[in-house]
């Protein structure tokens, strides 16, 4: 017995939106009336022949300060059970 409303809904004109070069165009899609891509025909090296930089401005420091965060919480809970462990050898003495 077949299922109703399984499918997902299909935009005939949704808009793709290039975030290097800002290109629009009209293509379908079950993604959404709106899809925002990296790299469109337009500008990548493939097809231009010609090398250009995207826009990752500030990817390398989030990088960094996202596992910089994680080490200083790792700090912290090893600080926190090396003080356990000890406060726990002084009361079984």
């Amino acid at each position: 017995m077949p299922r109703k409303d399984i499918q997902p809904k299909y935009f005939e004109e949704a808009k793709f939106v290039c975030t290097t070069c800002d290109n629009e165009f009209i293509c379908g899609t079950v993604r959404g009336e709106e899809v925002r891509i990296d790299v469109c025909s337009n500008c990548h090296s493939f097809y231009t022949g010609n090398q250009s930089f995207t826009n990752n401005a500030g990817r390398v420091e989030q990088f960094k300060s996202k596992f910089a965060r994680k080490e200083a919480i790792k700090a912290t809970v090893e600080k926190e059970s090396e003080a356990q462990k000890a406060q726990n050898s002084k009361a079984a003495k």
